[in-house]
């Protein structure tokens, strides 16, 4: 009998155990929650910020008079050689390479690379 006793103190003390894990367990999903709410409200105030996202196909540089003979019709070679990557630069900044497709009958860029946040942040010094 005394042994029954102590199995069943055992018992409970495993059940309380438990129960307060459920409950801390519980805490912390409220607490995830809430934090995931704070970001999903902060992402918010920055996801309707327009950005300008330009894709750079190649440059030249031409003295003005250079510039004042173009026409229609005039070539204007670029520095980028066939088969190069283009670069894709949001507002001014490179965050992306890719090659040209057409979709739709419209241009499009299939991205190839991605710039790391590590050589993004490098290129704003």
């Amino acid at each position: 009998m005394a042994e029954d006793s102590g199995k069943e103190s055992e018992n409970s003390a495993t059940d309380l155990e438990g129960s307060e894990e459920a409950v801390n367990a519980g805490e912390e999903t409220e607490g995830q929650e809430e934090q995931e709410d704070t970001v999903n409200k902060s992402l918010d105030l920055i996801l309707d910020i327009p950005l300008t996202v330009t894709v750079e196909l190649g440059r030249n540089k031409m003295l003005i008079n250079d510039l004042l003979q173009l026409g229609q019709g005039s070539v204007v070679e670029l520095t980028k050689m066939v088969g190069e990557p283009l670069e894709v630069l949001v507002n001014q900044k490179l965050v992306a390479r890719g090659e040209v497709v057409v979709v739709n009958e419209k241009f499009g860029v299939r991205l190839t690379d991605i710039i790391s946040p590590m050589e993004r942040v490098q290129s704003l010094s």
